[in-house]
């Protein structure tokens, strides 16, 4: 009798399970609210922000796309974080911080075998409306026993799993929350598939490398980079998009020698000086920025001089644009900053000595109201500062900046060799880290590497990230305070 109650709940199961589903298309029509608060996109003065939400997309995508195979029954649970628009508080069990620009910072763990529950998961561990999803064409059951059956959540005793061998969720779930997840397991777990991914993406490599050398050379550039983590073959359809406008325009390139050309979202000069190509426009747009160049020069001298008369102002600080740390802003806007900076600190008439705080530097900010000291050691000035405030915290924190700046030197020494040694250790094909990744984080993870042995990563591309992905084309990327 029991047998028979156990394949009886278990046909009941099925039932309930199948009569309420969702399409993949309904999926993404209900988790919009979702998309457009953490899209990437949305993030574009917040880098860190931006490239977290970014990579968990790929790997939230991957899970979505598993979901919709039939058949599939292998599921990890997968924990994601993601950094939310809205500022409202989070009622929910899952992990919540802030980051230092004011979004909320969300992380959760998918363990759920279906889209539905998967899409419901996903909103109510971001505190967003689920009420949109009883609107899509959701299959299911007019009858009410059936409705008010896959609301109640079924909760099997645990004599069912034991006897027909099939796993419990629940104990699932509460095991991958007890163990973290170690460098070794996940190598050992990931290594087949990132093997299998990096030989089938070694030919567009090669033809990556072969474009950007020859363009290089041709147009005499300086280099050629890309704003995100774009796939090879993604990247090589850009490079044959530039190599097509070279042969059709070729008068119109005469003027980007020495310089450097960034694959982004939007096309212009950049506040670093660099050519920037948005991937969406056509070759219209990008004919329009190259016949500008000469004009985006004589804008580019004008900053420059802008940049000295602040640095007199300020008792010879250097103002200077990180971009691994700052917005990426355009040339135009970046000058209206400086201007806009510059007035305030003419008027004001700061009594700063001369010279007094040369070897100095800094940055300016449009999303901050009070100044603060990088730990590499420039201070990062908010362009709405009140002057008096920003002149005691230069004058009080001018130390401690030096020392940072030293500081920062011996690391980036530091993390260059340690990077070096590991790549030779481990006879990585490539180490690299993100760039929302610090020295110093970079230098721990290196020395702990070196401590292991470490035989799966021969031949592999190496990432240092903040959490653990198989990138597209076989890149393995780990936390950099993976734990062993």
């Amino acid at each position: 009798m029991p047998v028979l109650k156990l394949c009886l709940d278990k046909i009941l199961l099925q039932c309930v399970l199948q009569s309420r589903t969702l399409s993949g298309a309904d999926a993404i029509n209900a988790l919009r609210p979702f998309y457009f608060a953490v899209h990437p996109d949305f993030f574009g003065q917040h880098p860190k922000e931006r490239e977290v939400n970014e990579n968990s997309l790929k790997r939230l995508n991957g899970y979505l796309e598993n979901l919709q195979k039939p058949g599939f029954r292998s599921f990890k649970p997968t924990q994601l974080t993601f950094y939310v628009r809205e500022r409202e508080p989070n009622s929910s069990n899952v992990q919540e911080s802030f980051s230092a620009s004011g979004f909320r910072a969300v992380s959760f763990t998918l363990h759920t075998r279906d889209l539905l529950s998967t899409v419901l998961d996903i909103l109510n561990s971001c505190s967003l409306s689920t009420e949109h999803v009883q609107s899509l064409n959701v299959n299911s059951q007019p009858h009410k026993e059936a409705k008010s059956t896959v609301n109640r959540p079924i909760k099997w005793d645990k004599t069912y799993y034991s006897f027909t061998g099939f796993k419990d969720p629940e104990e699932e779930l509460e095991q991958a929350q007890r163990v973290e997840t170690t460098l070794l397991s996940w190598l050992d777990y990931n290594e087949a598939s990132a093997v299998k991914k990096l030989k089938k993406s070694l030919p567009l490599r090669k033809e990556l490398e072969r474009l950007k050398i020859e363009l290089s050379h041709e147009l005499q550039l300086s280099d050629i980079r890309w704003q995100r983590s774009w796939g090879i073959a993604h990247r090589c359809s850009q490079l044959h998009s530039l190599g097509r406008l070279v042969q059709q325009r070729p008068e119109i390139l005469e003027n980007v020698k020495g310089r450097t050309v960034v694959f982004t979202d939007r096309s212009g000069m950049s506040a670093a000086g660099h050519i920037m190509l948005g991937t969406t426009d056509v070759h219209h747009h990008w004919t329009k920025i190259f016949e500008r160049l000469p004009n985006y020069y004589k804008l580019q001298k004008r900053l420059l001089l802008l940049e000295d008369r602040i640095s007199q102002l300020l008792g010879g600080i250097q103002v200077i644009y990180i971009e691994e740390l700052q917005p990426l802003l355009t040339l135009e806007e970046y000058f209206e900053l400086l201007n806009s900076f510059y007035n305030r600190l003419h008027d004001s008439r700061l009594p700063f000595h001369p010279r007094s705080l040369r070897g100095l530097q800094m940055i300016l900010e449009s999303d901050r109201y009070a100044p603060s000291l990088h730990e590499f050691g420039h201070f990062m000035i908010p362009t709405v500062c009140d002057p008096a405030a920003l002149q005691w915290f230069i004058f009080a924190k001018a130390q401690e900046a030096r020392e940072n700046l030293k500081r920062k030197e011996e690391m980036m020494i530091t993390e260059k060799e340690l990077i070096s040694t590991s790549t030779e250790r481990f006879s990585l094909d490539r180490l690299y880290k993100e760039p929302s990744v610090s020295s110093a984080q970079m230098i721990d993870c290196c020395k702990r590497l070196l401590e292991e042995s470490l035989p799966y990563l021969q031949g592999m591309h190496l990432c240092v990230s903040h959490f653990y992905s198989v990138l597209q084309d076989g890149d393995l990327c780990i936390p950099w305070n993976w734990k062993n």
